[in-house]
């Protein structure tokens, strides 16, 4: 069974870091495509990060450009959103989602497979 478990969100105050994890198993393939997206009530969710499981490239909305960095452990099957500097825009409810094709975000249905969120505050 194909499961995504998301964890590490907590409240913070502006200027702090967090690290989510996204536990991933039931994969048959070493390396997935993995994004980050993030939702607000009212909002749309939007994508944050994501790395791409051909080879690894990595992509950011500019929101996160030069504060946020994606990883992934294949040993742990868990990749990693690394996020600095964070301020009280990036609060929301943070997920990450499995797609079997790239980064394309514009499509959220091409992510096929969703963990259930993680709360990110982010205090002034």
């Amino acid at each position: 069974d194909v499961q995504l478990q998301a964890s590490g969100g907590g409240l913070v105050q502006a200027g702090g870091s967090l690290r989510l994890s996204c536990a991933t198993s039931g994969f048959t393939r070493d390396a997935i495509t993995l994004g980050w997206f993030r939702q607000v009530p009212g909002k749309e969710r939007e994508g944050v990060s994501c790395i791409r499981g051909t080879d690894g490239s990595t992509y950011y909305a500019d929101s996160g450009k030069s504060r946020f960095t994606i990883s992934r452990d294949n040993t742990k099957n868990t990749v990693y959103l690394q996020m600095n500097s964070l301020q009280p825009e990036d609060t929301a409810v943070y997920y990450c989602a499995v797609s079997p094709f790239g980064c394309d975000w514009s499509d959220l249905s091409l992510f096929g497979r969703w963990g259930q969120g993680t709360q990110v505050t982010v205090s002034s």
